[in-house]
């Protein structure tokens, strides 16, 4: 095939083709988390035993739990975030969680899913739930 042939510009626009089929995919696709620093999370607060929602600067993250605990929802609990080897948070297992009391009490979470809220997503969580 030369530069100048028919079947070279066949294979040229079946390759482009392909590009833009896969970039298009990619575009499509929804993140379902980007990373973000521990020290910028900022308030959290729970709707149900299986997710926790915290505030990060101005954005909202949903954490989802693989086994939640009912302990989430009682006031005198605190959520607990044990360092690791990272200060950014961009995948589950960078997030080492805890529901603690005063009293020595501590369950540990398990992160199944981290995803950052759309504005409108955020928008919709119950006051009573916004972190």
């Amino acid at each position: 095939m030369f530069p100048g042939s028919s079947a070279f510009r066949a294979a040229l626009i079946a390759a482009l083709a392909v590009t833009v089929t896969a970039g298009a995919a990619a575009a499509s696709a929804p993140a379902t988390h980007k990373c973000f620093f521990i020290t910028a999370w900022h308030g959290w607060s729970s709707p149900s035993p299986t997710v926790i929602y915290l505030k990060v600067n101005s954005d909202i993250y949903r954490v989802d739990l693989s086994v939640g605990s009912q302990n989430l929802r009682t006031p005198s609990m605190h959520l607990i975030s044990r360092l690791t080897d990272t200060t950014s948070i961009c995948n589950p297992l960078d997030l080492d969680l805890a529901v603690a009391d005063n009293q020595g009490y501590h369950e540990p979470l398990i992160v199944k899913e981290i995803t950052k809220l759309t504005p409108e997503e955020a928008a919709a969580i119950p006051p009573k739930f916004r972190p």
